[in-house]
């Protein structure tokens, strides 16, 4: 099994961003695990600081942590 299969939080946060970055709402967080949806609303504020800033495409890829 893959690493990132295993640790859920980053997951949770690296779709957060993902859904962030995508202009989605904060209500469509997935998680109901406390910690899992922490991780994915922090995720998806810095998504959303980063549209914001113009970072979107292939310019905000850098963000996104390779496992």
């Amino acid at each position: 099994m893959r690493r990132q299969k295993r640790d859920m939080n980053t997951r949770a946060f690296e779709r957060g961003y993902q859904a962030g970055v995508s202009g989605r709402s904060s209500e469509s967080c997935p998680h109901a695990s406390e910690q899992q949806r922490v991780n994915w609303i922090t995720g998806w504020r810095e998504g959303r600081e980063d549209q914001q800033d113009g970072l979107i495409g292939i310019s905000g890829v850098h963000r996104l942590r390779m496992q």
